[in-house]
């Protein structure tokens, strides 16, 4: 009875530090888990190409951001112009990596059985979704750039945030797609 105990509280504890997926895990389906191949199925020379292609949408993201701050600051017409390419170039780029990043996690089963996974790619969505609804208010409605383009770039801001979040704890917490060289 006594093991029993201590053996609960073990798991306890492991659970409480945040323990996360290894091959020493306490929990046989994690430890299952932890086997699977995380590497890359779709790279450049050993480098994924999805972990390429993120910083593109990313960046545009939150440059729309600040574009749409200067034109609400300043009125001038060029930002309104700036904004509806910053906001183009973040969905066509952000399509691009869905589409790599989509391919990843049906190809490679290590990926696809992580919940961060599925996190990140479903935050990554909304971003998209937001960002292409963003686009087309850009290109069909410029006069409602103020507020609600100004709106949909904080949301997207916010939502490429989380979906890097969790796209960080695929790399830095289960080393999806790492390459891990023999010289060091």
């Amino acid at each position: 009875m006594a093991d029993t105990t201590q053996d609960s509280e073990e798991r306890e504890i492991t659970l409480e530090e945040g323990r996360e997926i290894d091959a020493d895990h306490p929990n046989p389906i994690i430890r299952e888990i932890a086997e699977k191949d995380v590497s890359s199925a779709i790279a450049v020379a050993g480098h994924p190409l999805h972990a390429m292609l993120v910083h593109f949408p990313i960046a545009f993201v939150i440059s729309t951001l600040g574009i749409d701050i200067f034109y609400w600051f300043t009125g001038d017409e060029f930002w309104l112009e700036v904004g509806k390419w910053s906001a183009g170039a973040a969905f066509v780029f952000g399509v691009l990596a869905a589409v790599v990043g989509t391919l990843e996690l049906l190809a490679v089963p290590g990926i696809r059985v992580r919940v961060a996974s599925w996190n990140h790619a479903i935050a990554a969505m909304v971003m998209l979704a937001i960002v292409g609804a963003n686009t087309g208010l850009r290109l069909f409605w410029p006069e409602t750039v103020l507020p609600n383009g100004l709106m949909l770039s904080v949301l997207s801001s916010m939502a490429a945030g989380f979906a890097g979040w969790h796209g960080g704890k695929l790399i830095f917490d289960h080393g999806v797609g790492l390459l891990i060289s023999s010289k060091q």
